[in-house]
């Protein structure tokens, strides 16, 4: 009973801020895909109350938010909602591991869009400024991870988690809206797109989402881990 509350409410904060950062609230939206800040909402369910109440959460948040913005239910259903349950679900079953491998983890996976970006842009599929706007906050949110890793050691599971999930998220979305896209138009009225079009979802919505992962999770976690009185989930031992 009291998972399926916290599911509730994770699955409407999420779609809120969803719906109003695509009306321009907090960030701007660019395709189907958006600058995603409210990305920590199921983040945050998914460590402090487990995998289930996270990918379950995020899956209902993301299909209303997705109704009210595009109204394609299939698109949703096929895209968006498997993406976001098995990245949350995933970032909920490995949030709690520990120790230095996780850091050295957590920080090794940001290469993995970097090589995607350089990819691209090597194929001439992106030009020098994305390249760079990407690749920049990539190498910037390895260094994130290292840095906060080091200075909070019992998040580390955590950053690396989140880097893992939304690899595996970022990959389903960017093969997923290919593939509808060979089948059916999408929301922006393509249709047919090239497979490169998979890497450039994958790389958009990683570089887009993984800082607020990285950055604005770890206070809030402190802050509602607080309230709750779950301290020893990431205060340090004196």
């Amino acid at each position: 009973m009291r998972d399926a509350a916290y599911i509730a409410v994770n699955g409407t904060l999420y779609a809120l801020v969803g719906y109003l950062t695509y009306l321009g609230v907090f960030a701007p939206a660019i395709g189907v895909v958006r600058f995603w800040p409210s990305v920590v909402i199921p983040a945050l369910f998914s460590h402090l109350f487990g995998p289930l109440v996270g990918g379950a959460g995020a899956a209902i948040g993301i299909f209303i938010s997705d109704m009210l913005i595009h109204g394609n239910a299939i698109l949703s259903l096929t895209v968006g909602v498997p993406a976001n349950f098995i990245a949350f679900y995933i970032l909920g079953l490995l949030s709690r591991m520990g120790g230095r491998r996780s850091m050295f983890y957590g920080t090794s996976l940001q290469l993995i869009p970097i090589l995607a970006t350089l990819v691209l842009y090597h194929n001439k599929q992106l030009g020098r400024t994305v390249v760079l706007v990407f690749a920049s906050v990539c190498i910037f949110s390895a260094v994130l991870s290292l840095l906060l890793s080091l200075l909070k050691p019992k998040l580390r599971g955590f950053f690396a988690a989140a880097s893992a999930a939304l690899i595996i998220g970022s990959s389903i979305i960017g093969l997923g809206v290919w593939a509808f896209s060979q089948f059916f138009v999408l929301p922006t009225g393509e249709k047919g797109l090239p497979v490169a079009a998979a890497l450039i979802w994958f790389v958009w919505t990683y570089a887009t989402e993984i800082p607020f992962l990285l950055f604005l999770t770890p206070p809030l976690i402190a802050a509602v881990g607080t309230a709750l009185g779950m301290k020893g989930l990431f205060e340090e031992e004196s």
